[in-house]
């Protein structure tokens, strides 16, 4: 039988019109789409060996141990040759063949063809068109031939956890609902979308149905949403749920190819996690991560380059040629399939509601994972959106939980890290920032119990208003307005935070700040700083008793003032913390670790869901 593998996406709609290299290349020609043909229009050469829309062959033979691979095409117009062509990571595009694979002699009516697709080993296969006039591109499909038994049975529910954000949530609905539920390929009737409802803002039964169903949930954070996610996955019996974060832009065919791919995954693979790219919202055409590593240092690191333009086909082949089998690794929650398999065994997520919750369940099923291009989403980025209670305390807090549940190691690590960053944000006056690390540390220290009952909407309101209040520079007033005056935000500046000199991280540990300096060596003269995670902030803060933080684009700002009385507090407050770390670090860490299977147990999380919903 023939087994569809991907559609090729010729209409560039949505974020793709910003980033058309996603679909084609068409330096040697032109290329546009026709709303009225429903094709695409090639002048020219137009090469589809891209990211979207080539065909990842050397992983499809890697987790799927096929050989063979067609293509079947929909022309018309002017007569054209069909090229098969690879692109590899490495040296230029190899054109397979120098004769056409299909040539076309031109008909005014759509004509199919079909072709074995030529491989040499390349991570990306593909067509190139060479077309005599304008030919007209109607559809482009991958397919393999395999025996009728061969594709697995896979149930694929879709989970995706929301709060307030009904601009990116209900077109999502939209376009599952209309394509992938309406169309006539198996996954129509083998997929289902939960959509869990933290905010309990949408209209429920305006949204369920024809194979979506709203659930609405207690605002219990990304963890307590995605739990009630597996769980409702379980219940109907899913083979596999696929965690979505709701603030993405999806293509439907990234879950078709999602689906083709577990359905024909070879026994070595069947148990492993899927986990889709997230690519720039403000920026379509660049990836950003797919797989990432947690260091033995506690950092979180990607296995794949940031920023990498994949709307360049021979980048596209580049981060297809990641090895991301490593130790250590984590898919993130923006687009993670696990086979439910996983859940029964080893449990659902802890209840930390925000930040280091995916971490924490990859590390603790420590899962192979497969990677693919063009299964994605478009997510905005993280670039200043930095939030204390979230990257600080939540982060410090849930960061030893995991080291704790999942006996990383790393605790030594994370406080080394932890106390450099500290005292970072302390020269820079970040009192609330220090205050919240703290805190995190602090409650970790309290054990599990803390957490098994804790209204965990209300802790991380209470935490996220000792946020450092960013505002529109024109409306600061009086002495405010005077330090953004004479301190204007300072674009060089936001750019050298990413490449501070190693010499001047050297200096923070030896050099004093400003609280430390006698009154002759300080200066009322505000300094401009950026205002998240500390930014080595040293040779421009020293000696200055006021500082303006700015957000990224240096419209915001808050302004800070030394307050010696907050300062000698906090280092105090430092001491107390980390010698109680001493003395009951390592009797919390079994705590944590005892109490693990107790709270990743459906048991607890549907009690923990009853009584948060009744808080």
């Amino acid at each position: 039988m023939r087994y569809k593998l991907s559609e090729m996406i010729l209409r560039p709609t949505s974020v793709l019109a910003e980033a058309p290299g996603l679909l084609w290349d068409a330096s040697a020609g032109t290329a546009s789409y026709d709303e009225a043909r429903q094709a695409l229009r090639i002048t020219g050469t137009v090469d589809l060996a891209t990211y979207l829309n080539a065909l990842s062959a050397e992983k499809w033979r890697r987790y799927c141990e096929l050989d063979e691979f067609y293509v079947r095409l929909e022309l018309s117009g002017d007569p054209c040759r069909v090229m098969g062509t690879a692109v590899g990571s490495h040296g230029p595009d190899i054109i397979v063949e120098p004769h056409p694979i299909v040539v076309f002699e031109g008909s005014e009516e759509p004509v199919s063809f079909e072709a074995k697709v030529p491989l040499f080993g390349a991570e990306l296969a593909g067509v190139r068109i060479e077309s005599e006039g304008t030919t007209l591109l109607h559809s482009g499909a991958y397919f393999c031939e395999v025996d009728e038994s061969r594709p697995r049975p896979v149930e694929l529910a879709l989970c995706t956890t929301t709060f307030k954000n009904e601009s990116y949530i209900v077109p999502n609905i939209e376009a599952v609902r209309d394509q992938v539920l309406g169309c006539d390929e198996p996954i129509a009737s083998h997929f289902r979308m939960f959509v869990v409802d933290n905010g309990r803002t949408l209209d429920v039964g305006a949204l369920s149905g024809g194979g979506v169903e709203v659930i609405p949930n207690p605002n219990v954070g990304g963890a307590g949403g995605f739990a009630r996610g597996m769980m409702a996955a379980l219940d109907w019996e899913a083979t596999h749920v696929l965690l979505m974060d709701d603030d993405v832009t999806v293509l439907p065919e990234s879950l078709k190819r999602t689906f083709a791919l577990l359905s024909l995954v070879s026994d070595e693979y069947r148990d492993a996690f899927l986990n889709g790219a997230m690519l720039k919202m403000q920026a379509p055409g660049e990836f950003f991560e797919d797989v990432s590593r947690v260091t033995p240092t506690g950092v979180y690191r990607s296995i794949k380059p940031h920023g990498l333009p994949v709307d360049v086909p021979r980048n596209a082949a580049h981060i297809e040629a990641f090895d991301v089998e490593l130790d250590r690794t984590y898919g993130a929650w923006w687009y993670s399939c696990i086979p439910t398999s996983a859940i029964r065994r080893n449990g659902l997520p802890l209840p930390v509601f925000v930040r280091c919750d995916d971490v924490e369940f990859g590390m603790r099923c420590d899962p192979t994972y497969m990677t693919m291009d063009g299964i994605c989403v478009w997510h905005s980025m993280f670039e200043g959106r930095f939030r204390a209670s979230v990257d600080e305390y939540m982060y410090v807090r849930n960061l030893l939980i995991a080291n704790a549940v999942d006996d990383l190691g790393i605790d030594a690590a994370v406080l080394m890290r932890f106390s450099r960053t500290f005292g970072i944000y302390l020269r820079a006056m970040s009192y609330d920032i220090c205050d919240l690390m703290l805190d995190g540390v602090a409650d970790f220290l309290k054990g599990p119990a803390f957490l098994e009952h804790v209204n965990g909407s209300a802790l991380f309101a209470s935490v996220a208003s000792r946020n450092e209040r960013l505002q529109d520079v024109g409306e600061l007033s009086g002495e405010d307005a005077a330090a953004v005056a004479a301190a204007p935000a300072d674009p060089a500046y936001l750019d050298d935070r990413k490449r501070y000199p190693m010499a001047y991280k050297a200096l923070e540990f030896v050099m004093p700040d400003t609280h430390m300096l006698p009154n002759a060596l300080r200066t009322d003269v505000p300094a401009a700083v950026y205002y998240a995670r500390g930014a080595y902030p040293l040779r421009r803060t020293l000696g200055h008793t006021t500082l303006v933080s700015y957000d990224t684009g240096g419209s915001r700002a808050h302004v800070r003032h030394m307050d010696l009385a907050r300062w000698e507090g906090l280092r105090r407050r430092y001491r107390r913390v980390m010698r109680a770390y001493r003395d009951r670090g390592d009797e919390a860490r079994r705590e944590w670790a005892d109490a693990a299977p107790l709270l990743t147990s459906r048991e607890f999380w549907e009690g923990y869901l009853e009584e948060q919903a009744e808080a």
